[in-house]
């Protein structure tokens, strides 16, 4: 990286952004600690790891401390092929979420059973998943991630020939069946996928869309500076085709380029940084061939 790409990202960071990423935390942390943990559910992904890492260890070793000590290294082995921005602010969200899991757990102790569904697992599986997904939906949609697992995803998801949500998927399939093997019951895994559909839904609504690529189609001035930002930050091909506006006649230039969900924020800055005036629309993108990595 860099001196200037350094510059480039740490100027990125916005306070509004790390106060939203704040709530975000607090938010996951409710919907674990308050419906999932009380009655030994478990969220997805490196949290539902964390929480059995937790159950499974003397009294001493804590989730938050699992929470940082799983999430932590996995941003970091991301951080080349997602960027500074999205993992300072990833690590941001994982952190807080830990400290307030062990704000709640500190002053608000819960004894077997959650304080707002009581000991009912169903209502603890959706109520829990659908609020810490709601959490993990406004972490990604302002830039950032709060599991290390959606990275892993993103990093060897093309490479296993999966898509995001299935290599997410195949982990969560795994934990929950390792869970069941190692208390030798079914229920609360089986109570657990109900928590992670629930999340699931919730990040679908927050973000919209949770397993596709988003192409962006941008109409500006300056394509060249555009796109030479643009295969910089991300590393990708890019595509240019000549435009005309109707009513102005004015010659500007199409570019088309393809981002998964977590680069979306990242790239709106750096187009914005180039072109203020830049049209971009963004849209779904259901199935992708060939390879669009720059050489």
């Amino acid at each position: 990286m860099t001196i200037q790409t350094l510059h480039r990202s740490l100027s990125s960071l916005r306070p509004k952004t790390f106060l939203l990423l704040f709530l975000a935390g607090v938010i996951n942390a409710i919907g674990v600690t308050l419906f999932l943990a009380p009655v030994q559910l478990y969220d997805s992904g490196i949290s539902g790891t964390a929480m059995l890492f937790w159950q499974l260890t003397p009294e001493p070793y804590t989730l938050p401390m699992f929470l940082v000590l799983l999430n932590t290294p996995l941003f970091l082995f991301g951080m080349k092929k997602q960027g500074l921005t999205f993992t300072v602010y990833s690590l941001w969200a994982v952190l807080i979420y830990a400290l307030a899991s062990f704000a709640i757990n500190t002053f608000f102790p819960t004894a077997g059973a959650s304080p707002f569904a009581g000991d009912d697992l169903l209502l603890c599986a959706v109520f829990g998943g659908l609020i810490s997904g709601v959490g993990s939906g406004m972490t990604i949609r302002f830039g950032g991630a709060i599991d290390g697992v959606e990275v892993m995803a993103v990093i060897f998801s093309k490479r296993l020939g999966m898509t995001v949500g299935s290599f997410v998927m195949v982990y969560n399939v795994l934990l929950y069946v390792a869970i069941g093997c190692i208390f030798r019951s079914w229920i609360m895994p089986l109570y657990s996928i109900l928590t992670y559909c629930a999340a699931i839904k919730s990040v679908d609504f927050i973000v919209e869309g949770l397993d596709k690529a988003k192409s962006a189609t941008i109409i500006t001035s300056r394509a060249d500076a555009v796109s030479e930002a643009l295969s910089e930050a991300f590393g990708r091909g890019i595509t240019q085709l000549p435009a005309k506006g109707y009513y102005s006649g004015k010659e500007q230039t199409l570019v088309y380029f393809v981002v998964n969900r977590f680069q979306i924020a990242k790239m709106k800055a750096i187009i914005q940084e180039v072109d203020p005036d830049a049209f971009v629309s963004i849209s779904e993108v259901s199935d992708m061939l060939g390879s669009s990595v720059k050489k």
